[in-house]
């Protein structure tokens, strides 16, 4: 294992690159263009470690996160009418709900707000509709201007086609239509007359009037000035070689003259065993999707215990229940002083409150896939346990008591569950005891133990396997598994 663990060795170079400040500002942030999907999840949670990481160094931290709702809507996803093409070229924020009240940006903001506060994740949110309509960044845009050719030497060193002698590094949104099907005519100071495609001109002091935008490629470094952003992380189509962090960094310091913030790429997270994501498809695996299945502290455990630069698989197949035993072993490991210094780490940042004193007390998943099916299971886990087992589970650990005998026995097989009944009514039996008492059973009427473990299920859950019998008989109740047994004739 590493000796030092990641977050914290990320926030020990935050300190040591942008030295003793009063403040360090941790970013993070997502253009609402639809559902935010899981995978996304990963570039949050992984500004979170960092946040938390400082803190527990005693540094002031701010952890801002930018809604980009003033960016262009591209593409209607799969979940939304395709009537909204008619929006194409608006700002998110500036076309209706389609599921409500609102804008279409806040819909997707307010639900990845409100499943964020469930992992413990509550950072300073900025809108940047806001932002812009309050004119905020008109200094940092007339710099962008006036350096145009600047930047459009940075850009060109990393494309293939030269941009344009008459580009800009911006856009304008139609007064009269409000898309940015524009074209800039003039640019004096900060005036700036444009025309529309749909036949609108017009002429604007953007100090006053909050309807340009940079480019995504300026805005983000311009956007780092402005906040004085000290750490953010990004995904591999930022990350790669001439891509928006690397153009970026250039620009923020020749510019903006601001050095870009430390920088973390993070690697893309799949799906194993549940349906994959994509950003434009409405059919995607949002973090409460995965709330349904993981305690809050297990997601986290999962990202945490995971370098941002290592792709992994959220599972929701049969390595939920590894998952959970994982987990909970660490956390046995920690309460009883048994955890590396690493493994101790790991369990801290997977909380979402405080550590507790005590250990809580807590059910296997595992044991749980048995109690809940049998109707004597309650609590949060129990819940997981159950829309596990409806929406993912294999057919293997999915069963349902039987309340008559559906099926054909042998004449051994009625042999030894009669002297199984015989057995539970005379003697209260603990697992290892009721589990040795099969082979006893099966010996006295020379049985296959293959023959009496698919009888006693058949006739339990009307499946030839299921979970460990012993478990399940105990778990039932022996009352119940006597009553079943007599009627084997």
């Amino acid at each position: 294992m590493e000796k030092f663990f990641w977050a914290d060795a990320i926030a020990d170079k935050i300190i040591k690159e942008k030295g003793k400040k009063k403040q360090y500002v941790c970013a993070s942030g997502i253009t609402p263009s639809g559902t935010i999907h899981i995978g996304n999840f990963r570039e949050v949670i992984t500004t979170d470690l960092a946040v938390r990481a400082l803190k527990d160094k005693g540094k002031n931290v701010r952890f801002i996160y930018s809604w980009d709702d003033y960016d262009r809507f591209r593409k209607v996803p799969a979940n939304v009418s395709k009537d909204y093409e008619k929006y194409i070229g608006m700002s998110v924020s500036g076309i209706p709900s389609p599921f409500g009240k609102g804008s279409y940006a806040e819909y997707f903001e307010k639900e990845f707000e409100k499943s964020l506060e469930k992992v413990g994740i509550k950072p300073e949110f900025i809108r940047q509709s806001l932002m812009h309509k309050k004119c905020k960044y008109a200094l940092l845009i007339k710099k962008a201007l006036d350096k145009k050719n600047e930047i459009k030497k940075i850009l060109n060193k990393y494309r293939k086609d030269s941009l344009k002698k008459s580009w800009l590094p911006l856009n304008v949104y139609c007064e009269k239509c409000k898309k940015d099907f524009t074209k800039i005519i003039n640019v004096k100071g900060y005036i700036i007359e444009y025309e529309c495609d749909c036949g609108f001109k017009g002429k604007f002091d953007y100090r006053k009037k909050g309807i340009v935008k940079l480019s995504w490629r300026t805005d983000w470094p311009a956007r780092w000035t402005y906040e004085k952003v000290d750490f953010e992380p990004g995904g591999i189509d930022h990350s790669v070689q001439g891509g928006s962090f690397m153009t970026g960094k250039e620009i923020a310091k020749k510019i903006f003259n601001y050095s870009a913030p430390l920088y973390q790429f993070y690697e893309w997270v799949r799906i194993k065993g549940g349906k994959e994501f994509a950003s434009s498809s409405g059919n995607v695996v949002n973090l409460n999707d995965v709330l349904e299945i993981y305690e809050p502290e297990i997601l986290r455990y999962i990202f945490v215990s995971t370098r941002p630069n290592k792709g992994f698989a959220i599972s929701f197949d049969n390595d939920v229940i590894k998952i959970y035993d994982e987990y909970d072993d660490l956390e046995h490991r920690y309460y009883e002083g048994l955890a590396s210094a690493q493994e101790k780490r790991i369990y801290e940042l997977s909380q979402v409150k405080e550590v507790a004193k005590k250990k809580p007390e807590k059910m296997s998943f595992k044991h749980l896939i048995t109690l809940v099916q049998i109707g004597k299971a309650k609590g949060k886990r129990a819940k997981k346990v159950k829309n596990w087992l409806e929406n993912y589970a294999s057919e293997d650990f999915r069963f349902e008591l039987q309340e008559k005998i559906k099926i054909k026995l042998d004449t051994k097989q009625k042999q030894a569950l009669k002297a199984l009944k015989e057995s539970l009514a005379v003697k209260d039996f603990t697992e290892d005891e009721l589990f040795n008492e099969f082979y006893n059973i099966c010996e006295a009427v020379d049985i296959d133990v293959k023959e009496f473990f698919e009888g006693a299920y058949e006739v339990i859950i009307g499946k030839i396997k299921g979970p460990r019998l012993a478990s399940l008989i105990l778990a039932v109740g022996k009352g119940k598994i006597i009553k079943l047994l007599e009627k084997v004739k």
